[in-house]
């Protein structure tokens, strides 16, 4: 044993070899070094249970692999076949073209993020987006911070700090993370006053609730991520508008995955739109903008203009403030609106209007290619009939007909595990149904196509 460790090499020995000096090079000297100290334990370990000494060769490869996977960031790109479009676990909303290319100008470049041009002096970040959503949205006034959450967090504590917050029983939701409104209503220091029941809420019930001098919010959630049916009431939002006016208290509503286009015309429910909501009377309203707007995470917050600037004046802000970047892609974003672009140009409403016969053809060319591989010949490769589905909290239980490929194996969840790790292919994430392996064209870019079929192949001849 003594003997095969002092085979072993120094680390400034392994250093010297053929493969490693030009690692040192590229990588630095501290990285390799961490990576031949930890080689080098690791094959102590190997020789004291009774293994031979690796070679000087494989010590390198060894090292070499060590910090190829030290350097290899964690946040990577994955392909999302799964169907889900705007998918929280793969990072929401892709961004278009546009908002991509405003980010990299405003990465790098100084720009006039706090700066007035005409007057040459110290401006307000909150201009660049504020405009663009007031104009799309009809609000008086706008102010953008890091998430809905934030957004809603924010609101509570400058319009009720101390004071109560009424809310239908119905509308108390988890949003996701495990956050639940009651908890954030709490920690900004708000009284949550319950309202009605879980399935039927009426306006006197907000009304019988209020009390003079104490009540600070009327407050409306929008159930984006859930959806209950059968024998519901709730009062409109025109109702709750009257009421709040009538007693000079704010009604809030928050549209967690707010958008500014009609989902119905896409073969979908009605999904509020921001828009709809202040014209109804809605004094302030909060929605993301990483979900169905299709841009960047960021906490839209849109009313009265005396609401907004006060919301503008409260130390929070600082602490939830988005940005150069997140304003430079939402910028870019709401100009596909204003341009009537958005279908054409945002992935999350290209996706949503993909037609199920294109997306069929494209399942089609896959399964083609990969039966042109010798041993996929016969391959269980079929193109099914399926649905997929917007996500994000978005228009719960709502689906689009769609047309994937699905590849029938024995173990399902371990070809997926294929795909998900193989070394050198992008991680590829399906879904399983009926012990299929489903791949949806819907959310596949299709600049992504050839690397699909290279990553279903590889986990297929992997598993043979």
């Amino acid at each position: 044993m003594q003997t095969e460790l002092r085979k072993l090499p120094s680390v400034d020995k392994l250093l010297q070899t053929d493969a490693l000096l030009p690692l040192v090079d590229r990588h630095g000297h501290e990285v390799v070094v961490s990576a031949a100290r930890s080689a080098l334990d690791e094959a102590r370990l190997q020789i004291l249970g009774g293994q031979p000494a690796l070679s000087a060769v494989d010590l390198a490869q060894a090292v070499v692999q060590r910090v190829s996977s030290e350097i290899q960031p964690s946040l990577l790109p994955v392909i999302n076949a799964t169907g889900v479009i705007i998918h929280t676990n793969l990072g929401r909303a892709l961004l278009s073209e546009r908002a991509k290319s405003a980010m990299q100008q405003a990465a790098s470049a100084y720009s006039n993020l706090e700066y007035t041009l005409s007057a040459g002096g110290r401006g307000s970040r909150y201009v660049h987006a504020a405009e663009l959503l007031c104009r799309l949205t009809g609000a008086e006034a706008a102010v953008v911070v890091n998430n809905n959450a934030g957004a809603l967090v924010l609101a509570l504590s400058a319009l009720a700090k101390n004071a109560d917050v009424i809310i239908s029983r119905g509308q108390l939701v988890e949003i996701g993370g495990g956050f639940r409104v009651p908890d954030i209503m709490a920690q900004s220091g708000c009284h949550l006053v319950e309202v009605g029941t879980t399935n039927r809420t009426y306006v006197q019930d907000y009304e019988q609730a209020i009390v003079s001098g104490q009540t600070g919010l009327l407050l409306a959630v929008h159930a984006s991520n859930y959806h209950i049916s059968g024998f519901t009431a709730q009062p409109s939002l025109a109702e709750l508008a009257q009421l709040a006016r009538r007693h000079n208290i704010p009604l809030m509503e928050d549209l967690g995955s707010g958008t500014l286009l009609d989902a119905a015309s896409f073969g979908l429910t009605h999904e509020p739109t921001m828009q709809e909501s202040l014209a109804a009377g809605v004094d302030l309203v909060t929605a993301s903008g990483d979900k169905l707007l299709g841009g960047p995470q960021a906490g839209l917050l849109l009313g009265r203009k005396d609401i907004i600037e006060k919301l503008k004046q409260h130390p929070l802000i600082r602490a939830l403030r988005v940005d150069k970047i997140t304003l430079a892609a939402l910028q870019a974003t709401l100009l596909a609106y204003l341009e009537n672009k958005a279908v054409d140009e945002i992935p999350v409403w290209r996706m949503i209007a993909a037609n199920p016969a294109m997306l069929g053809r494209r399942a089609r060319r896959w399964q083609q290619s990969l039966r042109k591989t010798p041993q996929l010949a016969k391959a269980p490769l079929e193109i099914v009939k399926t649905v997929s589905t917007v996500g994000g909290g978005s228009l719960p239980g709502q689906t689009l007909p769609t047309q994937a490929l699905a590849i029938g194996v024995d173990q399902a969840d371990a070809l997926a595990e294929r795909l998900r790790t193989s070394a050198g292919q992008p991680p590829v994430i399906a879904r399983i149904e009926n012990n299929r392996v489903i791949f949806d064209p819907r959310t596949v870019l299709p600049e992504q196509d050839k690397l699909l079929i290279a990553a279903i192949k590889h986990a297929l001849l992997a598993g043979a």
